[in-house]
């Protein structure tokens, strides 16, 4: 076997080739991170035998992703190897040298000294379900920033507007009328015929007049500003958080697509979609790096903290939280959804309650017992029976 290394940088890769009798095959070489660098790894790989190329790459954040995706449509067998793999490698050498180049050898020997796994298409499309769903909490966590703001700046120029809407000031309904009437003056100039339009199009039929005509009243008696720079600041905002409800949209639909193409065991849970369930399948990644459901769980942060001292073990401690943050809001948001879904989750959930937990402790319970089945479901390729 011929194995290469690549150490995996943001502008240039360093990348060299030994053979498994600790020959050198291609001294290290640097190839930049663009269309001609990645063919001037082509080329050289070429020279060798592509049937006994093993290439592993140091993990090296998102730097490496690009390379990643080009080698694996090239057909070749890619795994990406740890840092802490490379790191206890190093350490085996007589003279403490850490380079690029050199950093390409211990790869490549990390390689023939610990097993490997062979990156496919479908871990590809796993890695791209990871970020979106990241990405996805993201655009929702700015979309609550914006709403939070928008209340504040709601509460100075209409403040008696979120008692009159029994739901809240955020819906279409009312971002509708604050676009267009944006200060308590606008709204109670505005012609009843068509603020009446505005309300009833906008909440398609819940609104009528006698709505439009008591918000127009109220707008009459507010005790709010009617200052131009909370107006504007209320317009820009409600844009911004109809922006992000797009993005998280076209984020979601893309996740749906990638977890269809995946047709995962995992969808066959009742009470799991798309979203929760693609974020599961991104944080997990290849289920084959865990040995057993608890380090799943350790990962996800969902096992319980420990303390002891001396004599003293604490019973009842909280859970560790030092995990995958996604993971263990998806872990979470799914185990809600079975529970609602499944007799065997909500007669469990139920035991929990019974038992004085609260409700949370008894989800986190719950979730406990999701990474159990999904683990056996993953790792055994079976469909969901738990009725």
């Amino acid at each position: 076997m011929i194995y290469v290394g690549i150490d995996i940088a943001k502008l240039n890769h360093f990348a060299s080739a030994i053979s498994s009798d600790g020959e050198i095959m291609l001294q290290p070489f640097k190839f930049t991170n663009d269309y001609d660098g990645f063919h001037l790894l082509l080329h050289k790989l070429h020279s060798l035998d592509p049937d006994s190329l093993i290439i592993g790459l140091g993990s090296t954040a998102h730097y490496g992703n690009n390379l990643l995706e080009f080698l694996v449509k090239h057909n070749y067998k890619v795994c990406v190897i740890n840092p802490i793999q490379t790191s206890a490698m190093r350490k085996n050498n007589i003279r403490k040298t850490k380079t690029d180049k050199v950093d390409t050898y211990i790869i490549a020997k990390t390689l023939m000294m610990d097993p490997h796994r062979f990156f496919s298409q479908h871990d590809l499309s796993i890695m791209h379900l990871k970020e979106l769903g990241r990405f996805r909490m993201k655009l929702i966590k700015k979309r609550t920033q914006g709403k939070i703001q928008l209340m504040s700046y709601v509460d100075q120029a209409f403040p008696e507007l979120q008692y009159f809407f029994k739901s809240g000031i955020h819906q279409k309904s009312v971002y509708a009328v604050l676009k267009e009437a944006p200060t308590t003056k606008d709204i109670a100039s505005m012609h009843l015929t068509h603020l009446s339009h505005l309300l009833e199009v906008s909440s398609h039929g819940h609104f009528k007049k006698n709505t439009a005509t008591e918000l127009r009243i109220l707008a009459q008696k507010s005790v709010g500003c009617n200052d131009s720079s909370i107006s504007t600041q209320i317009t820009q905002t409600i844009e911004l958080i109809e922006l992000l409800d797009s993005q998280v949209h076209d984020v979601e639909s893309e996740m749906e697509l990638i977890v269809n193409s995946l047709d995962s065991v995992i969808m066959t849970i009742p009470g799991i979609g798309f979203i929760n369930g693609g974020m599961i399948l991104g944080e997990i990644g290849d289920i084959t790096r865990f040995s057993s459901p608890s380090k799943v769980l350790a990962f996800a942060g969902l096992d319980p903290t420990v303390y002891q001292s001396g004599n003293f073990n604490a019973s009842h401690t909280k859970m560790s939280k030092r995990g995958s943050r996604p993971l263990r809001y998806a872990l979470i948001n799914a185990a809600h959804n079975v529970v609602k879904n499944n007799k065997t989750f909500k007669d469990y959930y139920d035991q929990k309650i019974s038992e004085g937990k609260s409700h949370y402790n008894a989800l986190g319970h719950c979730a406990g017992k999701l990474v159990r089945i999904i683990y056996k479901m993953l790792t055994d390729n079976v469909s969901f029976n738990l009725d």
